[in-house]
């Protein structure tokens, strides 16, 4: 016979484990997170039904947001504007779906851009004009670099670790970072036994005005630009470090810039007019021909758009719509709208997995 507190706990193993079997039924196996500006939320997303599956609190004012390499974390850049003193980055467990301690990031401020590559946080400090860098291990900020540049913006850095890249808003510039060795004295190798330091060399390529979005083609050759108060793409040579191709789009307030998974296109968003909300017919999405540079097509999706993320499938890309409230569902080989997803004010996106996503077009 089972004495009462016997049973108590055989209750309460029961009630976690159906609990658990709960959970691990309604959590998609890959997740699109989404920031909601209008709330202050993060929105976890199931890619496949288009369904919001849970809300975190994401902490004041979310711009951008990257998930941790084994899906566990989603971290949440807390911007603030221009000159802000805003100090922290927020951080959400996405096992539990509950808000965790933010990171303090001291002398920092105003994090925008995040990229999680080698197992540690890499952001943009726009006030302070650095890059800096957070290790989830030993919870400090392990490396900061002066890009020098007003407003930097965004950061992708490479997964070789030696490379990153920045836009600078204010500047006008893209930077490219590269890490470099340096030998010992007069040229001779480092003393035996000692730690090898890295030397960071930064050079800054003018782009154009307001140069925010930026992405690299999937080959590295280049670095596509869209420069918002000029109304243009920049296209920068990676190897020669210069720009070889500026060209006009039409969408005005250009935000974010994209290459589809396979080279094929890039897309554009734009916000529209400062101040004033976009027209519903007016163009807040372009796609162009990475080629030719051309214009191949136009979307008028009902209000100034933001973030975009492409499916690591390669077929589908999700435009965040900030003034219309929603994320419209691209399909790049139809080059359609087939879907939408209802959220409050978007804006950055990420993909979490707890298992490596295939990334890529089948071959």
């Amino acid at each position: 016979m089972r004495t009462g507190n016997q049973l108590r706990g055989f209750l309460s193993a029961a009630v976690a484990l159906v609990a658990a079997l709960l959970t691990t039924a309604t959590a998609p196996a890959a997740a699109l997170l989404v920031l909601e500006k209008g709330s202050n939320t993060l929105a976890i997303i199931d890619p496949g039904s288009l369904k919001v599956v849970a809300r975190v609190p994401s902490g004041t004012d979310p711009h951008e947001v990257v998930a941790s390499g084994d899906g566990t974390r989603a971290y949440i850049s807390n911007y603030g504007g221009e000159g802000s003193s805003f100090n922290y980055i927020s951080v959400v467990d996405l096992t539990t779906r509950r808000p965790l301690p933010p990171i303090d990031l001291g002398a920092l401020h105003s994090a925008h851009g995040l990229d999680f590559q080698g197992g540690e946080l890499y952001f943009t400090a726009e006030t302070s004009k650095v890059i800096g860098r957070y290790d989830p291990v030993t919870q400090k900020i392990d490396w900061v670099l002066g890009t020098g540049e007003s407003r930097t913006h965004m950061v992708i850095v490479a997964r070789d670790l030696e490379h990153i890249y920045t836009s600078n808003v204010a500047s006008g510039t893209i930077s490219i970072i590269r890490s470099q060795l340096p030998s010992g004295p007069a040229g001779a190798p480092p003393p035996p036994g000692s730690q090898p330091r890295k030397v960071w060399e930064v050079t800054n390529v003018p782009s154009g005005r307001g140069s925010e979005g930026f992405d690299l083609a999937p080959d590295g050759r280049e670095i596509w630009a869209a420069n918002a108060q000029d109304g243009t793409v920049t296209v920068i040579d990676i190897a020669a470090m210069k720009a070889v191709a500026t060209f006009p789009i039409p969408v005005q307030n250009a935000n974010r810039l994209k290459f589809s998974l396979d080279g094929r296109y890039v897309l554009v968003t734009g916000l529209g007019a400062f101040g004033a909300a976009q027209p519903p017919d007016g163009n807040n999405l372009v796609v162009l021909e990475a080629a030719s540079h051309k214009l191949i097509k136009s979307f008028a999706l009902g209000g100034g758009s933001a973030g975009i993320l492409m499916d690591p499938s390669g077929f589908r890309a999700f435009v965040a719509v900030n003034q219309g409230g929603k994320i419209a569902v691209i399909d790049l080989r139809a080059l359609q709208v087939v879907g939408q997803i209802a959220v409050n004010r978007p804006d950055g996106m990420a993909w979490s997995a707890t298992t490596p996503l295939p990334v890529g077009l089948p071959k």
